[in-house]
């Protein structure tokens, strides 16, 4: 069964959207979209794996949306919408949690990070989350997906569920006139650019993320140019000069990590940026990367505070969106219940 290319990715509402996000996703998507049927979706389901405050949720799925559009996705090329309002991905995420196995649950390293010590505290959902996750891809029998070193294990296994579903259904997919018997793609993993896994402002070996205690170790996509400025002028780094080649930034995490931000926002590589600054003090190379960050964020910034001060504008876009998503996966939810065995009125 020849699969049509589409793009599917996603984001969870929940705390600020950040550099990493942007660098690391959004650049992504933006450019995706002139290329591929692109289906970009704010994941408010797999939010509430943690308790979230209902009021926040809204706004915080509003706001999400606006950073989408504001960072570059055209609702006339890609489809934007909550997860919430397209049915197809509980009903689905439900089926593959009965593919998915115990034992591949049990090797999601997120699940580990995120429950900690207090697993037995941990809600179901968020054990159960990468089946929602593959659900999420699978509803619109998507190709690629745009995602994170982080995320590549999900994406794993999703395939694993993809490549189960269609060796234990196999004699319903004949069935249903697919020869080949392959109802579901293996979908495959995009991930590229210099800035795949933005670190933190304040320790080059973690992760940029909405959940660090210190907001310095981050810059939000809501931050001001003087915010901006001073979080990139406290950076942590060391004492040596950056170096002249890229090798010399392997025992330098920090410092890698600033050249590889530079290096996104800059559409170049970090050879090009170490070839301009190399052999120069931190606080040169710092000043740069901050006026550089304030061109490429600032615009963005303006244009999200522009969009949620129309959350009705907002709410009309999502609701559109969740109506083309549903035409692409309602169809494909159908087959699967006919697949599975389940009567349909």
């Amino acid at each position: 069964m020849p699969f049509k290319p589409r793009v599917f990715s996603g984001m969870q509402p929940t705390g600020n959207l950040h550099l990493g996000n942007y660098l690391g996703a959004l650049q992504r998507w933006v450019e995706m979209q002139n290329t591929h049927e692109c289906i970009y979706c704010i994941v408010d389901m797999h939010a509430i794996t943690v308790w979230q405050n209902p009021a926040e949720l809204r706004q915080a799925i509003r706001d999400v949306a606006a950073a989408y559009i504001a960072a570059g996705l055209d609702t006339k090329k890609s489809i934007i919408f909550n997860q919430s309002q397209v049915p197809v991905h509980a009903e689905l995420g439900w089926i593959f949690s009965c593919v998915a196995r115990l034992g591949w649950l049990d090797r999601m390293t997120q699940f580990k990070e995120k429950a900690g010590k207090d697993k037995e505290r941990a809600s179901v959902g968020l054990y159960a989350y990468p089946a929602l996750m593959a659900a999420d891809i699978l509803a619109y029998q998507a190709t690629h997906v745009p995602v994170g070193e982080d995320q590549k294990q999900h994406l794993e296994l999703t395939r694993d569920i993809a490549q189960k579903f269609n060796n234990d259904y196999a004699d319903g997919i004949r069935a249903a006139g697919i020869a080949d018997g392959l109802f579901f793609p293996m979908p495959e993993p995009v991930i590229q650019g210099p800035a795949t896994r933005v670190m933190s402002l304040r320790d080059g070996s973690k992760k940029m993320s909405k959940s660090d205690a210190s907001d310095n170790s981050r810059i939000n996509m809501i931050d001001d140019a003087d915010t901006i400025g001073k979080k990139i002028q406290k950076a942590k780094t060391d004492p040596e000069p950056l170096p002249s080649e890229e090798a010399g930034l392997d025992p330098r995490p920090e410092a890698d990590n600033l050249v590889g931000i530079y290096a996104a926002m800059a559409d170049t590589t970090k050879a090009d940026v170490l070839a301009q600054f190399g052999g120069g003090q931190f606080s040169t190379f710092k000043k740069a990367l901050a006026e550089l960050a304030v061109a490429k964020i600032s615009p963005i910034t303006s244009e999200m505070r522009r969009l949620t001060a129309d959350p009705a504008e907002i709410d009309r876009i999502l609701a559109d969106g969740s109506r083309r998503a549903a035409a692409i996966s309602q169809p494909i939810m159908d087959q699967v219940k006919d697949i599975v065995g389940f009567i349909r009125s």
